[in-house]
C-alpha cells in the first residue's frame, strides 16, 4: 500500500474535475449532433474519394495561375488593409483602456482612482462590442451596405480586429514593468513620452508578435469571408468547388498554405530582431 507521504493529495480533485468536464461535454456533443460514423458510410466515402482524387495534379495552366495570383494579392490586400485600419483604432483605444499611464497609480503607487476607472469603462465596453461580433457577420452586413467585393472584407476585419488588438494591447501594457513609466510621469513627463520610453520598449516584442499573429488570422479570415462575396481566394475557392474543379481548389489551398508560412516566417524574423 502507498504511504501517506507518496500519495498524491490532488488525485481526488483532479478526478472529480475530469468527471465534471466529461459531464459538461456530453450535452454539448449531443446538441451538436456529432456523428463521425457518417464519414464511414459507403456513399459518403465514394463522394469524398472522387472529390479528393480530382485534387491531383493541381491546376497550373497560365490563365488559371494569373487568376490565382490576382486572388492571392487581393486576399493579402484585404488582410493588410483591414489590419492597418484596426491598428489605427486599437492603439489609441488600448491606451485609453489601460491603467499603465494612470497618474494616480504613478504618484501613489496604488490603484487608479474611481473616476479613472469609470472613464475607462466605456472604452472597454466598446472593445468588447467590437470583438463580440464575428468578422463573418460584419462581412455579411457590409456586403449588404457596400455591395460585393473586398471593401466589405476590409471593413469587417478592421472592426473585429480593432476590438481584439485593443484588449490585448491594453493587457500587454499593464503586464510589463511599470516603474520606468511611473518614474517619467513623476518627473513631469507627458503620458505619450512615458509610454514611448517607459512601456513600449518592454512591450514591443510581444506586441509585434501578437500583431503578426493577428495578421495571419486576418489572412485566414479574408479567405473565409470570400465565401460571402468579399473577394479574394475564398470567393474563387467557392466558385471552383461549385464547379467540382478539385485541381483548382488544390492550387488555391497550396497558395493559402504559402501565405500562412510567410506570416510565420515574418513573425519569427521580427521577434528575432526585437529580442
Amino acid at each position: 500500500m502507498l504511504s501517506t507521504e507518496t500519495r498524491d493529495p490532488a488525485a481526488l480533485p483532479r478526478l472529480l474535475l475530469t468527471l465534471l468536464c466529461l459531464a459538461l461535454l456530453w450535452p454539448g456533443l449531443s446538441l451538436s449532433e456529432l456523428n463521425p460514423g457518417v464519414l464511414l458510410q459507403a456513399e459518403n466515402r465514394q463522394q469524398m474519394a472522387s472529390f479528393v482524387g480530382g485534387f491531383w495534379p493541381p491546376a497550373h495552366d497560365r490563365e488559371f495561375l494569373a487568376l490565382l495570383w490576382e486572388a492571392t494579392r487581393q486576399t493579402l490586400a484585404v488582410a493588410t488593409a483591414g489590419m492597418a485600419l484596426a491598428l489605427l483604432l486599437a492603439l489609441p483605444a488600448s491606451l485609453l483602456a489601460s491603467r499603465a499611464l494612470s497618474l494616480r497609480a504613478a504618484s501613489r503607487g496604488g490603484r487608479p482612482g474611481f473616476w479613472s476607472r469609470t472613464l475607462r469603462l466605456p472604452v472597454r465596453g466598446l472593445l468588447v462590442f467590437l470583438r463580440s461580433v464575428p468578422e463573418i457577420v460584419w462581412a455579411l452586413l457590409f456586403v449588404r451596405a457596400v455591395g460585393l467585393g473586398p471593401t466589405a472584407g476590409v471593413l469587417a476585419i478592421a472592426i473585429t480586429y480593432s476590438g481584439m488588438l485593443g484588449k490585448v494591447y491594453a493587457e500587454i501594457f499593464e503586464s510589463v514593468d511599470q516603474r520606468p513609466a511611473h518614474a517619467l510621469l513623476q518627473a513631469g513627463s507627458g503620458r505619450l513620452a512615458a509610454f514611448c520610453y517607459g512601456i513600449l520598449p518592454n512591450a514591443a516584442a510581444e506586441v509585434v508578435s501578437y500583431t503578426v499573429y493577428r495578421w495571419e488570422c486576418a489572412v485566414r479570415a479574408s479567405v473565409v469571408m470570400g465565401f460571402v462575396g468579399a473577394g479574394g481566394l475564398g470567393q474563387q475557392i467557392d466558385l471552383s468547388m461549385r464547379m467540382f474543379a478539385g485541381d483548382q481548389v488544390a492550387s488555391m489551398l497550396l497558395a493559402f498554405l504559402g501565405l500562412v508560412v510567410l506570416a510565420d516566417l515574418l513573425s519569427r524574423f521580427l521577434r528575432g530582431r526585437l529580442a
